[in-house]
C-alpha cells in the first residue's frame, strides 16, 4: 500500500521486473544487473543506496542469532575499517583477485573485533538479512567477505543482465578484450540475460563462462541480432538450456526456430519478434514435447497456430500466455482449450477479439485454472464474470486491468468467489462505491488493486478495513485516496 512520505524521498522502487541497477564504475561496466524472481524478495531489494547497519534494533534482539556483541548498529565500514566503495558494479565483471582489499590482519581494531569481523559462521549467517545489490558492495569489504558471499547459495534466483558493452575491455591498443566471467562461474550463475548482442558475442560468451557448456540452464536474448545460425549454434553448444527467452530479436525466422529448438526446451518465451507467426508455432508444437511453460507476444499468431499442440502438450503444458496477440478470437479459444486442457495459469491479455464467449469456454474446459489474465480485452463484460465465478472454482488470481465495460454486477458475482487471493481492477471506469460493498464479504482476498477507478470515494474506499486480511492494497491514481485515508488505513488494516 502506497502512503504518501514527508521528507526526504526514499530512493525509487525497483521497475515490476526486478532490475536491479548497479551504479556505473569507471571501466564503464558497472551497469550490469540482477533479476530477482519472487515478488516478496523484490520488496527488499528496495532499499537505501548507503551501505546500511550491520543488524538492526529487531535483529538484534533475535534468540537465534549467535552475534551477542553485536547489539547494537555497526556500519560495515566501522566494523571491517574500511571505507565502502561510493558505487559498485556486479562484482565478477571487472573485479580482478589481485585488486587492492584489506586482508582481516589489517583491520584495525581489538583482536576480538577483528576476529569476528572475519568468523565465517557469522557472516553465513548475517549475509542473509542483504539485498543482491547490497551484496555486491559487501564482497569489495575484503577477500575474507567476498569469499563467504561468492558461494552459490547466496545468489540462487539471481540473473546477471550483461549488455554488449560490458562485455569487453578496450585494451590500449584500442582492440577489444572479452571480459572474464570468473567471478560470475564461481557463484554458480546458472542463468543470464544478453542484452543487444550478436552471434559473435554469443561464441564468445559461451567460450569465456566456464558453465556455459552444460551448468547454464536459463538464457534470455533481448534487442538482439542472433541469427539462425546464431540461434542453432547457441542451443547446440549449450546443452544445459531448458528455459529460453527470445525479446526483440527481429533477425532470426521460423526456419531458425525449425533447425535448432531441442527437446529439453521446458519453457520459452517469445516477444516482440517480428517474423514470428503460425509456422513459429508448428515448430514449437512439434518440437517441444515436455513444454511446460509458453509466453507468446506475437501479432501475427492466428487462431490456426492454437490448435498445432500435440496430445503429449496437453499433458504437460500448464502455463501460458497469449499476450496482445490481435488475431486470436473465440475461435483460436476453442483449439486451445481442447489442445491444452490442463492449463493453471492462462493469460489472454491485450486479445482483444475474444468476448464473453469465449471465457465461457475457458470457464467450462479449463477447470484447474489458479490464475487469468484478461486484462485489455475491452469486450469482456459482466457475463464473463458470471461464468468465471460459476466454474473456476480454483482461481486464486484473476486481471481485469482495462476491461472497461465491467460494472458494480460483475464484482457481485466474483464476491461468492472463495479461493481468490489476487484481484486487479486497474482502469475498470464503472466500478463505484456500491461494487466494493460486494468485496467486502471476501475474507481469502490478499491483494487487490483499484489504481485509477476514477468513481471511487473516500467513503466507499474507506468500508476496505473490513479485510482484515488484506496484505497489499494499490490506489495510485485513485482520486478517492486521500492522505487522511492511508492514515486510517495504517491503523485499521494491520497486515497491508
Amino acid at each position: 500500500m502506497s502512503s504518501p512520505r514527508n521528507g526526504d524521498t526514499k530512493p525509487p522502487c525497483l521497475p515490476r521486473n526486478g532490475l536491479v541497477k548497479i551504479p556505473t564504475q569507471p571501466n564503464g561496466l558497472g551497469s550490469a544487473s540482477i533479476t530477482k524472481g519472487t515478488p516478496a524478495v523484490k520488496n527488499r531489494l528496495c532499499q537505501p543506496s548507503s551501505v546500511p547497519a550491520i543488524l538492526s534494533p529487531a535483529l538484534a534482539q533475535r534468540s537465534d542469532l549467535p552475534i551477542p556483541s553485536l547489539a547494537s548498529p555497526l556500519s560495515l565500514a566501522t566494523l571491517a575499517g574500511v571505507s565502502s566503495p561510493p558505487s559498485a558494479s556486479l562484482v565478477g565483471l571487472n573485479t580482478s583477485e589481485s585488486s587492492e582489499q584489506p586482508s582481516p590482519e589489517r583491520l584495525p581494531g581489538s583482536p576480538s573485533e577483528r576476529q569476528l569481523a572475519v568468523d565465517e559462521k557469522i557472516l553465513n549467517r548475517l549475509f542473509w538479512y542483504f539485498s543482491a545489490c547490497e551484496k555486491c558492495v559487501l564482497a569489495q569489504v575484503c577477500k575474507a567477505w567476498r569469499r563467504v558471499l561468492y558461494q552459490p547459495k547466496f545468489w540462487v534466483g539471481l540473473t546477471p543482465v550483461l549488455h554488449t558493452k560490458e562485455l569487453y575491455n578496450i585494451l590500449p591498443g584500442g582492440e577489444k578484450e572479452f571480459v572474464s566471467l570468473q567471478g560470475f562461474a564461481i557463484r554458480g550463475f546458472d542463468g543470464f540475460c544478453l542484452v543487444g548482442v550478436s552471434d559473435l558475442d554469443i561464441c564468445e560468451f559461451i567460450d569465456n563462462y566456464p558453465l556455459s557448456k552444460k551448468g547454464v540452464k536459463s538464457m534470455s536474448l533481448k534487442r538482439s541480432t542472433i541469427t539462425d545460425a546464431g540461434l542453432e549454434v547457441m542451443l547446440e553448444q549449450m546443452q544445459g538450456v531448458v528455459r529460453l527467452e527470445l525479446s526483440g530479436c527481429n533477425d532470426f525466422t521460423e526456419a531458425g526456430l525449425w533447425s535448432s529448438l531441442n527437446a529439453r526446451i521446458t519453457a520459452l518465451s517469445v516477444s516482440d519478434c517480428i517474423n514470428v507467426a503460425d509456422d513459429a508455432i508448428a515448430a514449437i508444437s512439434q518440437l517441444l514435447p515436455n513444454l511446460t511453460e509458453l509466453n507468446l507476444q506475437a501479432y501475427h499468431v492466428t487462431d490456426t497456430a492454437l490448435a498445432y499442440f500435440t496430445a503429449k502438450q496437453g499433458y504437460t503444458t500448464h502455463t501460458l500466455r497469449l499476450n496482445s496477440c490481435w488475431e486470436i478470437t473465440n475461435h483460436g479459444v476453442v483449439n486451445m482449450v481442447h489442445s491444452l486442457p490442463n492449463l493453471s495459469i492462462l493469460s489472454l491479455s491485450g486479445c482483444s477479439k475474444v468476448t464473453d464467449d469465449g471465457v465461457e469456454l475457458v470457464a467450462e474446459n479449463l477447470r484447474k485454472l489458479r490464475s487469468l489474465d484478461l486484462s485489455w480485452c475491452p469486450r469482456i463484460t459482466d457475463m464473463a464474470l458470471e461464468y468465471i465465478a460459476c466454474d473456476l472454482h480454483k482461481l486464486e488470481e484473476l486481471v481485469l486491468d482495462r476491461c472497461v465495460r465491467i460494472t458494480d454486477t460483475g464484482l457481485s458475482y466474483l464476491s461468492t468467489m472463495s479461493s481468490l487471493r489476487s484481484l486487479y481492477l486497474r482502469w475498470c471506469c464503472q466500478v463505484q462505491d456500491f461494487g466494493l460493498k460486494h468485496l467486502l464479504s471476501m475474507g481469502s482476498l490478499r491483494l487487490l488493486s483499484l489504481a485509477g477507478c476514477p468513481l471511487l470515494t473516500t467513503t466507499g474506499l474507506s468500508g476496505l478495513v473490513q479485510l482484515q486480511e488484506l496484505e497489499e492494497l494499490e490506489l495510485t491514481n485513485c482520486p478517492g485516496a486521500t492522505p487522511e485515508l492511508f492514515k486510517y488505513f495504517s491503523q485499521h488494516l494491520p497486515c497491508c
